[in-house]
């Protein structure tokens, strides 16, 4: 929940309240910022806030499959489809996650192929699995995130531009640490608390300063 993302500066209230008004819509959301500001923890907020929180939650990292088996994972495929698939076929990630939120980290490392199929699933609202012919209707909310520059990326002819204004109908920034020291105490003071119920511990901070 928003709860559990650390942070009363400015630009940090303004994160929660953004998290808090998008809960409920099923517009696509693109969460940018550098890497460890936090964006699968946003993303997940997003769900837990809004109706579809008793649906599944279903996180990839675009970046961690090999292209070759990215189709697959977030498709499905049918019996058959390739050498080695189930004999009763799989289902893919959009499926699971229907009627819930499937979250696309590293959306930006999706390949040229792969952000077509993905544009169509968005536009269509279905999907076909691999070695199949029949679309299969899914309701399934897309956050995706990146830590690169999509505009930049469009630029260069690396990402398909009709993909990136389909994924950033709502666009959601995490500024890092070092632009809001004033967080620093209370994430510190957070992993603390969390460090000491799980081993036991009765550490705390000094109040010395150096």
């Amino acid at each position: 929940p928003v709860s559990q993302i650390i942070g009363d500066t400015p630009s940090m209230i303004a994160l929660k309240k953004q998290i808090t008004k998008i809960s409920n819509s099923t517009s696509t959301v693109l969460i940018t910022g550098e890497s460890g500001t936090g964006k699968d923890l946003v993303a997940r907020a997003i769900h837990s806030e809004g109706n579809r929180k008793e649906q599944p939650f279903i996180s990839i990292n675009c970046g961690a499959i090999p292209d070759t088996l990215l189709e697959s994972e977030l498709f499905g495929y049918v019996k058959g489809a390739f050498t080695g698939a189930n004999k009763t076929g799989k289902m893919g990630l959009f499926e699971l996650a229907n009627n819930g939120t499937l979250f696309l980290d590293e959306v930006g490392e999706l390949p040229k192929e792969m952000q077509v199929k993905l544009l169509r699933a968005l536009q269509e609202q279905e999907i076909i699995r691999v070695g199949g012919v029949a679309p299969i209707k899914i309701n399934t909310r897309i956050i995706a995130a990146t830590n690169r520059n999509l505009e930049e990326m469009v630029q260069q002819k690396l990402f398909r531009e009709d993909l990136y204004y389909r994924l950033t109908v709502f666009p959601i920034y995490i500024p890092p640490l070092r632009t809001r020291p004033k967080d620093i105490t209370p994430l510190a003071e957070s992993f603390l608390k969390k460090l000491n119920r799980k081993y036991n511990f009765k550490k705390y901070f000094s109040n010395v300063s150096i």
